[in-house]
Order: structure tokens, then sequence, then C-alpha cells
């Protein structure tokens, strides 16, 4: 009997099936949840703004929270979209070029609500950082299309599409040979229908994302976007050097040996695949990135006639910053985090402040996935290592600095502390904000750092960081800070208001060992006409 199920998971593997991962068990983080549920009234949440391309698929599905059933209604949407009212997805094309001011309003049986929303149609999409996962840091090469799929539901049924998160993407491991129409790379075995796995996702209002690179393999030593023949024929795998899934066997062949850019660019063709399956986000990776081969994918995808956020991973230099800017929506700062406080602390505090000239509404440099929950790259399966106060400041840090934010981790392991960390609308709102200035650097120490962020309506967003080992007290005056009158103070991740200052008045807080606190300083810069002399010098 034992040697029939060995036989039988002997099968099942090459399919990209695994035997049954090491059993995980969430630590119990409830007593660290301090995000408020959300009220049971309709409250619509995600970005205030969305940018689509004239003539292009346009996909938006409003993010409400409330109980359901719920209907949604929409004034003045752009000619050419149509909403659907029981599930709030927008869809449709709109030709006219201009900013339509929209009202988006929710209803269910207990109350209302509307919100404000900005349909831009112009030649920039991302218009805030994309909120979404990716398959990558938990199941690595293992990831098939159900696990895809699985996530794409869980993204709804636990309630993260109602604050905005998106897009479902996947990573390395999907690859097969190159074929069909455009001689494109078609998919392996664990991905036996990508249109229908497109499909699905678009039906829950969703994005879909997709991996590639240029060389001729990626890392994971599937086939990449280059080839040195113009028939778009790997030696290696004419070879037969490979598994069943078309991956480099690598006991045979280095991988090094394979990592080149090849002498004909089949980026057209693989461009032109995407946009048939329907796919809305593309993952670029490789490093060193250079000019060449970055403007040679975003021809390719401009030629496609969707619109495919276009994000290059990875390690991005500065040097390359105008580049990277004018012609890719996300691009990698960093190389790969992983889930321990040395790597997230030093990919977000070392380093980001050089990319702010170059963030802006559609270009978003990146500082990495998120490593929450369950994550383990395809080996060995594990919770992440990060305290709970270390989770906090890993999502303060990236909301403040407005990078995108994919999950990382199993889905199906979301536990109430993990949601409660990305379904916060307050901290979101920050990442979110139209204007889209990056977070930076106000004041540092060695055991300390202070970050402030200029919101669209004048409000200030600042975080406390205690980079330290021990408990400390953290404040700063407004007058510091150039905010002149009463200033409220208002916890984002508690979602209360908890002081109110003026001038050089130091409201100081306890920050715990590698925590933060994460707050918003309201009305902020003030229209208000100051009258006499203003320049105060008593402390209040």
């Amino acid at each position: 009997m034992h040697r029939k199920v060995l036989s039988l998971l002997l099968l099942l593997l090459p399919l990209g099936l695994t035997a049954p991962a090491q059993e995980i068990v969430a630590p119990d983080y409830s007593q660290h949840i301090l995000t408020p549920k959300a009220p049971e009234t309709p409250r619509i949440n995600g970005p205030k703004v969305y940018g689509a391309r004239p003539g292009h698929e346009f996909r938006y599905r409003i993010p409400a929270t409330g109980v359901r059933p719920m209907t949604f209604s929409a004034e003045g949407l752009p000619r050419g979209l149509k909403l659907d009212k029981q599930t709030g997805i927008i869809t449709g094309k709109a030709r006219k070029r201009g900013t339509y001011v929209v009202t988006l309003r929710a209803e269910n049986a207990l109350g209302r609500d509307e919100r404000p929303f900005r349909v831009i149609i112009g030649d920039r999409i991302a218009l805030t950082p994309p909120l979404g996962w990716n398959s990558w840091n938990c199941w690595g090469i293992q990831i098939d299309q159900d696990k895809a799929l699985r996530s794409a539901r869980t993204m709804v049924e636990k309630g993260l599409a109602d604050y905005g998160w998106t897009y479902v993407n996947i990573d390395d491991g999907w690859q097969g040979v190159r074929g069909g129409k455009w001689n494109a790379i078609q998919t392996n075995r664990k991905f036996p229908d990508m249109q229908a796995l497109v499909d699905g996702i678009h039906a829950l209002g969703l994005k879909a994302g997709i991996y590639s690179g240029p060389w001729q393999s990626t890392y994971a030593s599937h086939i990449g976007s280059s080839c040195d023949n113009l028939d778009g024929t790997y030696w290696w795998i004419e070879q037969g050097i490979v598994d069943s899934n078309w991956r480099l066997d690598r006991t045979k062949v280095g991988k090094e040996e394979i990592r080149t850019f090849g002498e004909y660019s089949f980026a057209a063709n693989d461009a032109r695949q995407w946009a048939e399956w329907g796919f809305d986000y593309l993952k670029y990776d490789w490093n060193i990135n250079d000019r060449w081969w970055l403007e040679d994918m975003r021809k390719a995808l401009d030629a496609t006639g969707r619109d495919i956020v276009y994000s290059i991973s990875n390690s991005s230099r500065v040097a390359l910053g105008p580049v990277l800017a004018a012609n890719a929506e996300c691009w990698r700062t960093t190389n790969d985090i992983r889930d321990t406080w040395e790597s997230m602390s030093s990919i977000g505090f070392d380093g980001q402040d050089q990319w702010a000239p170059y963030r802006s509404p559609g270009h978003w440099p990146d500082a990495d996935m998120l490593v929450l929950g369950k994550v383990g790259w395809g080996r060995k399966y594990h919770w992440t290592q990060l305290t709970p106060d270390e989770q906090f400041t890993h999502i303060t840090l990236w909301s403040i600095l407005s990078s995108p934010m994919l999950l990382g981790c199993d889905m199906d392991m979301l536990d109430d502390f993990t949601l409660s960390l990305l379904c916060n609308n307050e901290v979101l709102d920050v990442n979110q904000d139209p204007l889209g200035y990056q977070g930076t650097c106000f004041a540092r120490t060695d055991s300390t750092a202070v970050y402030v962020k200029p919101l669209e309506d004048g409000s200030l967003a600042v975080a406390y960081f205690n980079l330290g080992g021990e408990p400390c007290k953290m404040g700063v005056t407004p007058r510091k800070l150039g905010l002149i009158g009463d200033q409220t103070v208002r916890d984002l991740w508690r979602q209360q208001d908890v002081a109110t200052l003026r001038d050089k008045m130091k409201w100081e807080v306890e920050v715990a060992p590698h925590g933060t606190c994460f707050f918003r300083l309201s009305p902020g810069i003030s229209g208000e006409k100051l009258k006499g002399y203003y320049r105060r010098t008593e402390e209040m």
C-alpha cells in the first residue's frame, strides 16, 4: 500500500503538484490587532483616481465594505463604460481623453455611502501603486493554475478586494515552449488553460499578471523572451535537458550557461500572446537592468493595444531612473526580500530616499513584495519570522513610501491579524494618495527614524519608527513640520483621534522595539490668511 501511494506521488510531481506540504499553524496574534472592524453599513474604499488609455479595455471593481447584498451606482462615467450594479464592476472602453469626475455610490439594507472618484483617460495607467498578490514568496516554481485561481477567489472571499487589492500575478514557473500563432511562450502542464484562468480572475473584477525576462532563460530556468535561434528553439530543450515542465535540469547544465541575452528578441511575440490571453500586468525580471531590453519590451507592450502594467525587476540602479520613469510603471529597487528584520528594514530604510525624484502617478519604485503570513519560496514553508511589531513597521513603511504592495503568502491561510494589517482603509489611503509623493526621512538617529508624506487634501502622514531593541519615546512639533494652527492627530492603525497640537507643542508616544506609530495630522497646510505678528516664541 505504501509503495502504491509513493508511486502515485511520483507521478503527480512532474505535473507541478507536490506531496502534502508540511503543516503550518498560524500563530495567535489576535491580541496585537489594532484595526477596527469595518462597519456593516457601506463604506467605499480604495484609490480616488484611476487611469486608462483611450480605446483600451477598462476594468475596475469598486472596493466597498459592508453587509451584502449591496447595490452600486456611478454618476458621471465616461461614455463607453458601464457598471454592473450588483457586482460593482465597471467595464468597457472609453475613447475620449479627459478627466471625468465620477460619484461612486454603494447601498445596502443598513445605509449608503458615496465617494468622489476621478477617471483619467489619457497616456498613464497605474495612477496609484498597484496592490495585489504574487505567487513567488510562497509557492516559487510550484505555482499552478489551481493555486492562482484559488488565490484570486480568496482575495474576494476574505475581503481584500473590498479595500482595493486587485492584481493576481503568476511569477516564474508557468512557461513551456514556444508555439501558437505568435510563436510565443506557451504554458507547461501546470497551466492547462491559461485563457480560462485569466477569464476567471477577470470575472471577479480582479486583474491578472504574468512573468518573463529578456534573457534566454528566467531565474528559475524556464525560457525567456529572447533566443539565439530565429525560430525560437532553445538548445537545452532540443537536447532534452529539461523536466516534464520544460525547466532546465540543473544537475546537467549550470543555470549561468543559459542566463544570456539571445541574439533575437521575442518580446513582440510574447506581448501579443499575453494581450490575447488578457493579462494586465507584466513582471520583467533580470539584472543588471539596461536601457535597450527595457525599451524593447515597452514598445512590444504598447503595440498590443492593451493596458499592461510594466514592472521591471530587479535591483534597479538610480542612474537608470530617468529611463525607468519614461518606460515603466513599476521597478524593483532592491534584491529579493526575505522574512527577517534585517532584510525588510535594510530594504525599507536604506536607499529608498534616492528614488523620490522619480516617483509620481504612473511611476512607482518598488521595495519588493510583502513577507507576511505563510511563505517559503516553494521550498521550506513557514510562518513569517517578522514579529507583530515588525509587521506593523513593514506595512507602515511600504505605505508611506508609496511602494507597490504585493502579497507573497499562501492566501488560503490568511489569519485575522494579517488581514487586519492589509484591510485598514486609512493606512491604505496613505499609500494610495493621488498626489503620489514618496514619504521621505525627516529625522534619523541610529535607533529611530521619522518619515513624512504630504497628502492631497493638505494633511500630513507622519510615521515614527523604532529601529532599536528597547522601547523609546518619539515626537515632533507641528512647527518643525511647517504646520500652523491647531492640528488633529489621528492614529491611523487604531483609526481614532488622539491629540490636538499647535505650533511648538510636542506630543510624544512610546514606540515598541522594531515597531511603529502612524499618524495623520490635519488639516495640515492651512490656507488661512495670517494677520499681525505670528512668530510665536513661547512653548504651548
